[in-house]
């Protein structure tokens, strides 16, 4: 049997050296506290991070599995959880729990969902729920392990859930819809009212995804922007995720899953009575829970408070318009639709926007690359106001030099097109190798075609099995 790559240490390993090769492996990341990345991080800035560091520190190894055990970890978390249900306009009957991350919290509304019906809707055996295909991965990662069945509705041409679709998506064993404030891919807010409005009358739940936009949608609605009601204010809403480490500004691992009432959220408990070690209870699906995030959450939320959070939100939303006006006043660049928050999206019928991250990639900036159209995908946060003359200039000097290289774009489209015919017989690993015999840093400026070759698998199976070869070699040890 062959050795792992990485054997288990036989001594321990000074902490010098240890943080010398933390250094050298950072080195690969991407530079977020220049500003310089539009996914992944949220920064609050140096100072808000150190006071929440503070509190983090006083529960490093705290879990939160026993309340009896932490009461103060269960004060904690049930002050944060009724901040977060006042800030969402929910009476004292509104309630919930901290979760891992918005994935947690959407699987757990989920599952709230189906064993609601079981007691409610008790002629339902296979339960059904109605999604916008624009809603977060997350929800179909929880279909996929609740064993729901479900029906995707495409938005319409603004972007935006189809309610009247989603209507005629409802099956006799449909329990739930959903709607999200906003959808990731475009920051487009779907019309709450209407599908909470339509689950009411049709004696179903509704859950609010609002993980990404939830703590900044009511400060920016405070500073006057027209942001339409997503929470509790809507009648028919019954559930709502909202990641406290977005624009909560907390450290990873910390969102919220609310409920209307507390005999909804009893069903989103999982109990076991009859085990040798005792009763067992949790909240969550976790067991362990770290009590150090739940502490974080509650401190960033108390020590940047609401004058805080509009002020981040006010220099946040300036940020975003300005890079939304330079792409409108760009002859190649085009808007995904009125946004209405800071996600920024944009496409191109003129160049290549692949071609376009590339460039934007070797200038040291990292975004999203979207597909169904091919677009980019930008979340402005805090950080961003500091880094936005320097990718305003950036962006219009990448335009230029994609504009500039209409063959190779040409040889791109030829090769995306050709990939469908080509996928029956590529050889197992293709994808995987290329990516292992292709630059390692994060500035590759080779991907377009690569992009383009997904975008035109993208649904088929054979994009299935390329995707689960690329995820088997990252997270298998190299030399």
């Amino acid at each position: 049997m062959n050795k792992q790559k990485y054997g288990f240490p036989q001594h321990a390993t000074s902490v010098i050296d240890l943080l010398e090769t933390v250094k050298q492996k950072k080195q690969k990341d991407i530079d977020w506290r220049s500003g310089k990345a539009f996914c992944l991080i949220y920064y609050p800035g140096n100072e808000r991070e150190e006071n929440i560091k503070k509190v983090f520190d006083q529960y490093y190894a705290d879990s939160a599995l026993n309340p009896t055990a932490t009461p103060s970890l269960a004060e904690l978390e049930t002050e944060t959880v009724s901040m977060c249900a006042d800030l969402f306009h929910g009476d004292e009957q509104v309630c919930g729990n901290i979760t891992t991350g918005g994935t947690e919290s959407i699987i757990l509304a989920i599952k709230t969902a189906r064993d609601w019906a079981r007691k409610n809707k008790p002629n339902i055996t296979q339960p059904h729920m109605v999604v916008p295909d624009s809603v977060h991965p997350a929800f179909f990662k929880a279909f996929h392990y609740l064993n729901i069945d479900y029906t995707t509705v495409k938005t319409g041409s603004d972007y935006r859930a189809d309610v009247a679709a989603m209507e005629k998506a409802i099956a006799s064993n449909t329990i739930l819809l959903v709607g999200s404030a906003p959808s990731y891919p475009y920051g487009m807010i779907d019309p709450i009212e209407e599908i909470a409005a339509l689950a009411k009358r049709k004696n179903l739940l509704c859950h609010v995804d609002a993980c990404v936009g939830g703590f900044i949608l009511p400060f920016i609605k405070e500073l006057g922007y027209p942001i339409p009601r997503f929470d509790f204010e809507v009648d028919g809403v019954t559930s709502l995720s909202a990641d406290i480490h977005k624009y909560g500004y907390s450290p990873k691992g910390a969102s919220v899953v609310l409920y209307r009432t507390h005999e909804l959220r009893k069903f989103q408990f999982t109990l076991y009575t009859k085990w040798s070690g005792g009763v067992y209870g949790s909240p969550t699906i976790t067991g362990t829970r770290s009590g150090a995030n739940i502490a974080a959450a509650w401190a960033a939320i108390n020590t940047i408070g609401k004058d805080g959070y509009l002020e981040m939100a006010k220099a946040t939303m300036e940020t975003t318009e300005r890079i939304k006006q330079a792409v409108e006043q760009s002859e190649e660049l085009e808007l995904m639709g009125k946004n209405d928050m800071c996600i920024v999206a944009f496409k191109s019928d003129k160049i290549d926007v692949y071609m376009l991250a590339d460039e934007l990639n070797k200038k040291g900036w990292h975004f999203e690359r979207q597909q169904s159209p091919p677009s980019l995908h930008f979340t402005v946060n805090y950080i961003h106001k500091n880094a936005v003359d320097e990718f305003l200039a950036d962006l219009k000097q990448a335009v230029a030099d994609v504009r500039e290289k209409r063959m190779a774009q040409m040889g791109n489209k030829l090769q995306s097109a050709m990939v469908k015919g080509l996928s029956s017989i590529l050889p197992e690993g293709t994808i995987a190798r290329l990516q292992k015999n292709s630059k390692s840093d994060l500035n590759n400026e080779n991907t377009a075609a690569m992009y383009g070759m997904l975008g035109a698998l993208s649904g088929t199976d054979d994009l299935d099995k390329i995707v689960l070869d690329f995820l088997d070699t990252i997270y298998t040890a190299k030399n």
